[in-house]
């Protein structure tokens, strides 16, 4: 009887621990890109990139900058955001002259164009 009783006890803590580790775990890697936003935006723009260089040619003389979509609706009456939804991807290639509109969710690129003299200004191709 006390024997089935301490089995009980000993799954439950095991589940207890193991549980509690993976969540300390997660938050130590959350906290970690917190302190260091360069380094998990670093990773974030090389995983968007392989994504996208798997579907289309990207320069490689360069490293571009990125930023996300936050208010689509802000962005609708410039032709290159017209299909934009928030959480897209902008990859700006100044030197190339060339910009990317990328929906991580879909894997999808939705526009791409080339910048004139600024990220402000944009002609669809």
């Amino acid at each position: 009887m006390i024997n089935k009783h301490y089995k009980k006890i000993i799954s439950i803590l095991s589940v207890l621990v193991v549980v509690c580790s993976a969540t300390i775990f997660q938050m130590y890697f959350e906290i970690d890109n917190l302190k260091n936003p360069d380094k998990a935006s670093a990773q974030e723009l090389e995983q968007i990139l392989s994504k996208i260089g798997k579907i289309m040619e990207l320069p490689e003389n360069e490293t571009p900058t990125m930023a996300t979509v936050t208010d689509p609706e802000k962005l609708r009456n410039q032709a290159f955001f017209a299909k934009s939804s928030v959480g897209d991807k902008v990859i700006l290639y100044q030197n190339n002259k060339k910009a990317i509109l990328y929906n991580p969710n879909s894997n999808k690129i939705i526009e791409v164009t080339t910048i004139e003299n600024s990220a402000d200004s944009v002609t669809n191709n």
